[in-house]
């Protein structure tokens, strides 16, 4: 009998995967980034505070928002939904604005595990270069995952205790 083989993301040379397990549902997750209210409270890394401009989440609606890091730079950034299935996926593009040539494809998975999720951040790069300028100048992948912790400590703590009241 033949090993199955495995199949490798056409997309694997561009990509950055952060993965967490979230002590909540999927639906608690998932409703984290259904609402502006919820995503300043807990987007982006360590030290990173979220303004946002506007806010439509539906598919083709779009987020835009600046965010101010610890140094007190400002970074703007765009994203549109393209993809919403409550509560187990959302596909966005990701930019600095909307007409932004180095935007790059982002897709979260919800999945159930027990009582907990686990929550995927897969983002694909038009580029490797452009990939690889993301983990060297803006530690990306770091990045995702202090902001997937804050997403947990978010969902956590002041998500469920809502829940509970």
């Amino acid at each position: 009998m033949r090993e199955p083989e495995a199949v490798e993301s056409s997309t694997a040379d561009r990509e950055i995967v952060v993965t967490r397990v979230i002590d909540a549902p999927p639906e608690l997750v998932f409703e984290a980034f259904t609402s502006v209210t919820h995503l300043s409270r807990w987007w982006g890394p360590e030290g990173f505070s979220t303004t946002t401009r506007s806010f439509d989440f539906r598919v083709g609606g779009e987020w835009v928002f600046t965010m101010r890091g610890p140094d007190g730079a400002v970074h703007p950034e765009w994203i549109t939904w393209t993809a919403i299935v409550p509560p187990e996926r959302i596909e966005m593009l990701h930019g600095e604005r909307r007409d932004d040539p180095d935007t790059f494809e982002s897709a979260l998975t919800f999945t159930p595990e027990g009582a907990a999720t686990r929550i995927e951040l897969r983002t694909a790069f038009p580029t490797t270069e452009l990939r690889d300028q993301a983990l060297e100048r803006s530690h990306a992948a770091e990045g995702g995952r202090q902001t997937l912790a804050k997403l947990a400590g978010y969902v956590e703590t002041t998500m469920k205790e809502e829940k509970e009241d």
